[in-house]
């Protein structure tokens, strides 16, 4: 146990250290080294009074000398080669394959034990009485507000952009939170986490279909069998388990509602990249993560306020430490890994992320079947590789789109 916690520690140290150079990173910010000027003619710096220092100063980075008379031509060639010489010292840089295995496996690791973690925990029974965890709402407002921390420090190391509209974070928020809470809703009510996962993919489903309704939007025949793959090898998988597992119609219910506000949210999140662009402003990564959280951990805090989740979560996670320890980790693992998220965009093309982000789904079913004892019939890995194929395949039809983009 002393050996499990040293090593999380580790990791969420890793994903603390990856916020600063994603921060760092994006901000554009340099450093500026000042060192003491010291001619061998001179006095020691240390013995120089703050007039003869402030005179140092002055030589070192105004770059017209000629009023200057102190230390001579020579004393102003000495200065000059010094300046241009800090000035064009090259940076020491990671190599991108480097950045790319921290980028890569930070989103790995925290997502997958993200994923493993959210599952044991609403299939956690108490061994006093057998209660489940049902809380939801709960679980968001610690998740969100885990995030928020990891936010606000990264935010202050880029540094806060001004004048941010936040009408739209907060109506983002909200959309976004509850699209969440209905997935730990579905997990609570029995629905299985690969059949969860799956379905979760499918999420253009609802992309496409609010833009054929109101927007007019025209999809190819490979988009729709994609959609169909996803959708219909995930119904498959659920249909196709086992003896002893099955899924809830209360489950399917919230995993259909999560992705109908999944479609809700992409587009509030289209209208809040207008608002800012409208006045001007063009908040960071850590701008958007920040507030995007406030208001998402201020919805959930509302929302389990009013069902009492607040107290019933306290006492549940009083009476059973065990879970309370998986639920500050799940927390955690969500903050580290949006920090790596993070700085996977802040070094490479988005079309990186999204491969990354989609194989790490495929994974994350393929772990929940083999580690947590999910039973599946040759009917339902039929389900599973048509679902992965049409994963897969949007993943590829992206890459393709981009390469045409570069092309022209």
């Amino acid at each position: 146990m002393a050996v499990h916690r040293i090593h999380f520690a580790t990791f969420i140290l890793l994903g603390l250290v990856a916020s600063t150079l994603g921060a760092s990173h994006s901000s554009g910010r340099s450093s500026t080294t000042l060192s003491p000027l010291v001619s061998r003619d001179n006095m020691s710096w240390k013995k120089r009074s703050v007039k003869e220092l402030n005179s140092l100063d002055t030589i070192a980075t105004n770059t017209n000398l000629s009023s200057v008379h102190r230390g001579g031509a020579r004393s102003q060639t000495k200065t000059t080669v010094m300046t241009s010489t800090t000035a064009t010292a090259p940076k020491q840089a990671l190599p991108d394959a480097v950045k790319l295995l921290i980028g890569a496996g930070g989103i790995y690791g925290a997502f997958l034990y993200y994923g493993s973690l959210q599952e044991d925990v609403f299939r956690y029974a108490s061994p006093q009485d057998g209660t489940a965890f049902k809380q939801a709402w709960f679980l968001q407002v610690l998740e969100a507000l885990a995030n928020v921390i990891i936010g606000f420090a990264g935010m202050q190391l880029m540094g806060p952009t001004p004048n941010i509209p936040l009408t739209m974070f907060g109506i983002s928020g909200a959309s976004q939170v509850t699209a969440k809470a209905c997935t730990s809703l579905a997990l609570a009510n029995g629905l299985s986490f690969p059949v969860a996962t799956l379905a979760k993919s499918g999420k253009m489903a609802p992309v496409m279909a609010g833009s054929l309704l109101l927007g007019g939007a025209k999809y190819s025949v490979r988009e729709y069998l994609q959609v169909a793959a996803i959708i219909g090898g995930t119904a498959i998988v659920s249909m196709g388990k086992k003896k002893g597992g099955s899924n809830s119609l209360l489950g399917v219910v919230y995993i259909i509602l999560s992705l109908a506000l999944d479609g809700v949210t992409a587009g509030f999140q289209k209208r809040l990249k207008a608002s800012t662009a409208k006045v001007g402003v063009k908040p960071k990564p850590y701008d958007f993560m920040f507030w995007t959280n406030l208001f998402m951990c201020l919805t959930a805090a509302v929302v389990a306020l009013g069902l009492g989740e607040f107290t019933s979560g306290l006492a549940f996670c009083t009476a059973n430490p065990e879970i309370l320890s998986k639920i500050v980790k799940f927390s955690l693992c969500s903050a580290v890994g949006q920090s790596f998220i993070f700085y996977t965009i802040a070094n490479f093309d988005p079309l990186v992320l999204s491969t990354v982000t989609t194989t790490r789904k495929i994974f994350s079913v393929l772990l929940s079947i083999f580690l947590k004892g999910h039973s599946l019939s040759a009917t339902g890995w039929s389900g599973i590789a048509l679902a992965c194929g049409g994963i897969m395949s949007e993943m590829q039809s992206k890459s393709s789109g981009k390469k045409k983009d570069h092309a022209h």
